[in-house]
């Protein structure tokens, strides 16, 4: 009866948190995952909470008289719980597979959106690196623009070096707005996680093969039961000093014996079967990988042919930031445009690199 009790209280305790709320301001799950751990909570429910037991009828019982052997008909009551534990087990396993199936379906979902970004994984960082250097080099180059006019209007310029630095920053402007209108149509692209395509494609494997393994470990568990049951039991009329009872029943199915092997051929069946499932968006992230390791190593040349190229201009301008002459102010107010030009590369250089490094899982220092 202990036990009985001892397991009942258990069971609750688990029924009870299958059907617990998420908190309140918490995140909000993919429908998916909602809709597989719904499903998860109402079968464990049933599987971990104890049954409760009723029966009403007539039996043959107390003294034997009048040539009946067994007695009198009497009416018998019984009622209690019942509890099976390997519904614990199957329980806790049909939530478990219920998390690896939400695992599987964000990794999944992860590499869709990879593949729908394309080329432009890694790009939007880099544009937000861009917009930061543009925005601190156009005000400087708006004051340099408004010195040369005074200097036009004061005859120590000519029409033509104030056009020639009139179109420099022009190109500044036209590149600022190319890189806003950039990161608006990118904000509305799906955006992969920030996790290299090997790790979702090792995870999607990974929880594919594990919701798998749980479904083995639910076909197992029907072979057998363990069943605890106990109670009242009361026969009107008949007097009996203790009117409980308490039994622990196992039985064990002999189709068990050749589950294993069927349970194996069905995991590597799976296994065959998200292959095939997954051979069209494998193709396209293979695509992908080869499009992207392209371009990673083009912009990692590029990255430092242009930083070579900022490291000798900030050493002229400052040679040139001591002269006072105005050909020597012209000629820096050109090095000072062209270096935030090249600087803004460079941001956009780095960090996409840095990014498509990440995704490809070849980060390099």
């Amino acid at each position: 009866m202990r036990w009985t009790v001892a397991w009942g209280v258990l069971a609750s305790l688990g029924a009870g948190a299958a059907r617990a709320q998420e908190p309140a301001g918490a995140p909000r799950e993919p429908g998916y995952c909602a809709f597989v751990r719904g499903v998860g909570d109402a079968e464990a429910a049933v599987l971990l909470a104890p049954d409760m037991f009723a029966s009403v009828g007539l039996v043959n019982a107390g003294e034997a008289g009048g040539g009946v052997p067994l007695g009198g008909t009497t009416p018998r009551l019984t009622a209690g719980l019942s509890y099976d534990v390997v519904g614990l087990y199957r329980g806790l396993t049909i939530r478990r597979r219920a998390e690896a199936e939400c695992e599987r379906f964000r990794a999944f979902s992860a590499l869709q959106s990879a593949v729908k970004r394309g080329p432009d994984v890694g790009a939007e960082a880099a544009l937000a690196a861009r917009a930061r250097v543009l925005e601190g080099a156009l005000p400087e180059a708006e004051q340099l623009l408004a010195s040369l006019r005074e200097d036009v209007k004061a005859g120590r310029a000519t029409i033509e070096e104030l056009n020639a630095l009139q179109l420099r920053l022009d190109g500044l402007r036209a590149l600022a707005h190319e890189t806003a209108k950039e990161r608006e149509r990118l904000a509305a692209l799906p955006r992969p996680a920030e996790r290299p395509l090997s790790t979702w494609l090792q995870e999607l494997r990974a929880a594919d093969d594990r919701a798998e393994e749980e479904s083995g470990g639910l076909r197992r568990a029907t072979a057998w039961s363990v069943r605890l049951r106990g109670g009242y039991d009361e026969l009107i009329n008949v007097r009996r000093d203790v009117p409980l009872f308490g039994m622990l029943t196992v039985s064990y199915n002999l189709g068990g014996l050749w589950q294993p092997a069927a349970n194996a051929r069905a995991r590597e069946g799976r296994r065959h079967a998200l292959e095939e499932d997954v051979e069209g968006m494998s193709q396209e992230v293979g695509r992908l990988v080869r499009e992207l390791r392209a371009t990673h190593g083009a912009e990692e040349t590029r990255l430092r042919e242009v930083s070579v190229l900022v490291g000798d201009l900030e050493g002229q301008l400052k040679e040139l930031q001591a002269m006072e002459t105005a050909k020597v102010r012209r000629y820096r107010d050109y090095l000072v445009l062209e270096l935030a030009r090249l600087r803004s590369e460079r941001a956009w250089l780095k960090t996409h690199v840095e990014e498509l490094g990440r995704f490809l899982g070849e980060e390099r220092p």
